[in-house]
This record gives structure tokens, sequence and C-alpha cells, in this order.
């Protein structure tokens, strides 16, 4: 998944104002240029004037914010002009949006300094709202299940989830494109005390990179698997890793809960 998101253009193109309307549909955290600045305006001023130096470090520094959110799990956002093809490469963004609205900005040193991008994964035009288009982004960046593709089944109790699990999901996204992962609903008990609930979140979690290539559902207790005929299923088992398969639902129950059982 695309965390690391820069968002550039001239000023008054709109960077802001589309940044704030993107980051709760991604849940991600924003980084405004301006913002940080004001931080501490002696200091990051200080450390930021518009000189190429100045520029050089704003862009280095907003990077190593961003990469630490992502590092952690989480989306970031730049909100920046970046405004030359050196910059944009030091930041080193996975996913560039150009604000194209306006051909000048009010800053002639900052309108002689800026090149537009030339391969933005997604360009802002005037038309169109900042709704609009943060809809098209998220199209892009949280693709959707689609349940009309070829797709695995991956069937378990998951209590809990865990490597070898994930792994085994892997497999699958990798073997078919896509995976329906069936958690079987089993009695509560010491051997199956997680809900379906809980269960499903820690795999949309764990699983998160692969967003828009899995979906969860909920079965009953199911023991057998019939089909008549050949239909065209295809019933295979994966061999995993010899260390990954070492890894054991039973052991890490036991340490959760200890050997009472409960």
């Amino acid at each position: 998944m695309k965390r690391k998101i820069l968002i550039c253009g001239l000023p008054g193109s709109g960077k802001t104002t589309l940044a704030k309307t993107l980051a709760p549909m991604l849940g991600a955290v924003v980084f405004d240029g301006d913002a940080v600045r004001r931080l501490n305006e002696g200091a990051i001023s200080a450390y930021w004037d518009f000189s190429e130096k100045g520029r050089f470090k704003q862009t280095r520094l907003l990077s190593w914010l961003c990469d630490q959110v992502v590092q952690s799990g989480g989306t970031a956002i730049a909100s920046f002009i970046c405004p030359t093809q050196g910059l944009r490469e030091l930041f080193s963004a996975d996913y560039t949006v150009f604000c194209d609205r306006i051909v000048a900005s009010a800053y002639p040193d900052t309108n002689r300094l800026w090149v537009p991008p030339a391969h933005a994964d997604y360009t802002v035009t005037p038309a169109g709202s900042p709704n609009y288009h943060c809809l098209n982004i998220l199209r892009e960046l949280r693709p959707v299940f689609d349940p009309k593709l070829p797709t695995a089944l991956v069937v378990g109790r998951f209590q809990p989830v865990h490597q070898g699990h994930i792994a085994l999901i892997e497999e699958a996204i990798e073997r078919a494109g896509q995976v329906c992962i069936a958690v079987r609903e089993t009695q509560r008990d010491h051997n199956n005390p997680f809900p379906f609930h809980f269960c499903k979140q820690l795999l949309e979690k764990t699983l998160d990179r692969h967003y828009g290539k899995f979906t969860i559902v909920e079965l009953p207790n199911i023991t057998h698997f019939l089909y008549g005929r050949d239909v065209g299923y295809v019933v295979e088992k994966v061999d995993l890793d010899k260390e990954i398969e070492k890894v054991s639902a039973t052991n890490l129950r036991a340490e959760l809960y200890g050997d009472t059982g409960c």
C-alpha cells in the first residue's frame, strides 16, 4: 500500500485544503509545510529559509517525519511546494499529487524556481471540488475488493492470528491475485477465546499492506468441504517454511492465558 504521499504545487494552488480533505479519508497524519514552520517561528524559520539549501532542509525533514509515521504502520501526507524534480526525488513519495490549479503564484522567486512534476500520480485541475479530487485519489490508494475476480479461499479459526496464517494468506494472494478469508465461528472456550470481530480486526491490521486484495467473512463451524463433479475448483495444501509451520496458535494461547486453560 502507498503510505507516503506528497501534495505539491505553487503557493495558493489548494494544497492545504486538499490535504485536510484527504487525510480523514485515509486516516493519515498531515505535515503541512507552513504549519510545521509556525511550530517554532524563530528556530524553524532560521532552519528553513527559502534558499536552495533551506528548501533542501525542509524537504529532508518533512520526508523524515513522514517516514516515522509510515514505519509505525500509518499513512503520512506532506503538503508543501517541493518546487523541483530533485527535491521531489529527495522526498521519495510513494504517491505524488500535483495541484495544477494556477499558472503563477504571488511569489516571483518561487515562480522562477518552480518546475512542474513530469509524472505525478494524480493531477488536481481547476475543475472539480477538493472532495471530488480526494475521492478519485482514494479510489487509487484504497482499491476495493472485486468479488468477480478469481479468488482463493482460506478457512481457519485464527485463534489468534499468527505468522503462519499471514504467510498462508500471502501465498494465496500470490497464487490467485486476491483471497477470501473465512473465519470459522466456534463455541467460545479456552481453545477459541476470540470472537469473530476481534479476529477480523487483527487480520485487517496485519494485512493492511494488501488492502483491496482480501475480504474477511464469518463462517459457521465448517468441518467438511464437498463439491459435485469437476466444477473447476482447485484444492491445494500449501507447504510453508518449516520455521513458520512451527508457529502454534495453541502455544500462543498458552502464553496469553498460562496453563489454566481459562
